[in-house]
């Protein structure tokens, strides 16, 4: 048995740049625990010799993008071969390189499909320069390279692969290369395909007209396409769930909401979790060797974190804490201290995430918050987001104009090296979606392996788990809530949030713990490998 997984992004590390957010995270996520866990995984994705941007902020507190060249060679092998398909009726060549995610267990093979060969037209060697930042043209020649390239690359250098893991609709052309081969049997392509949706927004998944559909996929649509893939457009998302044995949402809700929007189909859920031995950082990583020394092969033994002795996680918290601070110190000269409470917000600028919400009532959180908690923020817009970028504009500009009442600093270029900074080090982890607009989300997850707390709206991963002030702060629960009643509940916690850090440092203590034994066990990608093995790969 083999499962070949596909993603558009994946992120492994900070140095090879081919993810943008949390897609990525969780695919490198999902194959690092396959290859902990001997699952017999390969995966396949595109090289981007630009990858992602570097974001600086200028002192007008916008966003510029930077696309530095990036060097596989460094990285990765390339194959002596390459495979052939058309697009738009011309010949692309695409080019392997492969790595190999090495785990506790095994390995996983990864595979990146690259058309930037010389053989090839000046604009086909530009389809796999940048992630995510062309239109939509751009975007579906990619994901026939994906798709339809990298069944065939799997075809040439791998036997016996029994099932085809779509991470996304970005990667449902392989189904198209999949008819073709069985002489157009659905049934066939049905058996060897599962789906996973993170989407739970109509406009999140990618739609094609059938125009653009056949002037560049030709021979590989099949007469009955949109029978397949909608009438009125090409779908990505339902001809997925129509040719796929098993598809899941990745949280409890978004199966719910998932269901929803494709009303007919079967749509299960499985949640999505972090690989705990790359985001638990040095501190905690001794102290869970020294208190439960089976945390690595099984993190469900975290559980019995609430046995550890105050005294222990308060010094791990407190060197974790002082690296971020070090940090942050060091690249925005903001003088914070790892004497206040420090709370973070970081993800991707998107006006659904509200990162602006906390700042409703300025003098209110003045007040709260003066000399008593610092605020530290990052996250990269899209490049075509205008409304991202003018929030990223707008707290920037909020910590400058009220820097004598407001700590807060904007940290550049959020990557997978600042984000392990960032949720090993803070006390809180702040975040506002608004409601059932993130899927799931993980890294809230990340905070818990490293002794911090989660103050959250009750969306995605955060509703299954969360027992308000026990072992995180619940913001809300109306799916209806506006803006301003969010705001006010958001206040109310961080009150209570603030009173309990300084007044009752021992209740706190045990709210970090019940955020760890409760969290950690189940939140984690090799209980979610595994319940995809038994419940989909198998």
């Amino acid at each position: 048995m083999k499962i070949a997984y596909f993603s558009m992004e994946i992120g492994l590390n900070e140095n090879i740049p081919t993810y943008s957010g949390g897609l990525g995270i969780l695919a490198g996520d999902h194959i690092k625990s396959a290859a902990d866990l001997n699952i017999p995984l390969i995966a396949v994705t595109l090289l981007y010799k630009r990858g992602y941007f570097i974001q600086t902020i200028n002192p007008f507190g916008q966003q510029e993008e930077v696309y530095p060249y990036f060097d596989a060679r460094a990285f990765m092998e390339p194959l002596p071969f390459k495979v052939t398909i058309k697009i738009e009726g011309r010949s692309v060549d695409i080019g392997v390189w492969k790595y190999n995610q090495i785990g506790t267990g095994g390995r996983v093979p990864i595979y990146f499909l690259d058309t930037d060969l010389a053989s090839n037209a000046p604009e086909d060697r530009l389809i796999t320069q940048y992630l995510y930042g062309g239109d939509q043209h751009t975007r579906i020649c990619q994901e026939a390279v994906l798709g339809i390239g990298g069944y065939l690359v799997l075809k040439r250098l791998e036997r016996g692969i029994t099932t085809y893991h779509m991470n996304e609709g970005h990667a449902v052309f392989l189904t198209l290369a999949l008819l073709k081969d069985n002489d157009g049997n659905e049934a066939k392509v049905r058996e060897q395909c599962v789906f996973t949706t993170h989407t739970p927004v109509p406009a999140g998944h990618d739609k094609f007209t059938y125009e653009m559909a056949s002037r560049i996929l030709g021979d590989y649509l099949p007469r009955n396409i949109q029978d397949l893939a909608g009438q009125e457009l090409l779908n990505t998302t339902i001809l997925a769930l129509n040719l796929s044995r098993a598809a899941n949402g990745v949280s409890e809700l978004h199966g719910e909401v998932s269901r929803q929007m494709f009303p007919g189909y079967n749509i299960g859920h499985i949640t999505n979790g972090v690989h705990h031995l790359s985001w638990t950082g040095p501190e905690f990583e001794a102290l869970f060797d020294s208190h439960i020394p089976e945390w690595r092969l099984k993190p469900q033994m975290l559980s019995e974190a609430v046995n550890i002795p105050d005294d222990a996680i308060k010094k791990a918290k407190q060197h974790a804490k002082r690296r971020l601070i070090q940090y942050v110190n060091s690249v925005s000269g903001a003088g914070f201290t790892d004497e206040f409470l420090t709370i973070c917000f970081a993800r991707r600028a998107a006006a659904y995430k509200r990162a602006t919400l906390i700042f409703t009532d300025l003098e209110y959180l003045f007040n709260l918050s003066f000399d008593r908690v610092q605020f530290i923020f990052a996250g990269k817009a899209h490049p075509q987001d205008q409304p991202g970028k003018e929030l990223i504009r707008d707290i920037v500009n909020t910590g400058r104009q009220y820097e004598n009442r407001l700590r807060l600093v904007y940290i550049p270029n959020y990557n997978i090296w600042s984000a392990a900074l960032m949720t090993q080090g803070t006390d809180v982890w702040l975040n506002t979606p608004r409601r059932p607009r993130e899927a799931s989300g993980t890294s809230g997850m990340k905070v818990c392996f490293n002794g911090g707390v989660n103050m959250s709206v009750l969306d995605g991963w955060w509703r299954e788990v969360c027992k308000n002030r026990v072992n995180g702060w619940a913001i809300g629960d109306d799916e209806d809530q506006s803006d301003a009643n969010a705001a006010a509940d958001l206040y109310q916690d961080l009150d209570d949030m603030v009173t309990t850090y300084y007044a009752n440092p021992r209740q706190w203590l045990s709210i970090v713990k019940h955020s760890i034994a409760d969290i950690t066990p189940v939140f984690n990608t090799h209980r979610m490998v595994l319940e995809y093995f038994h419940k989909y790969y198998r």
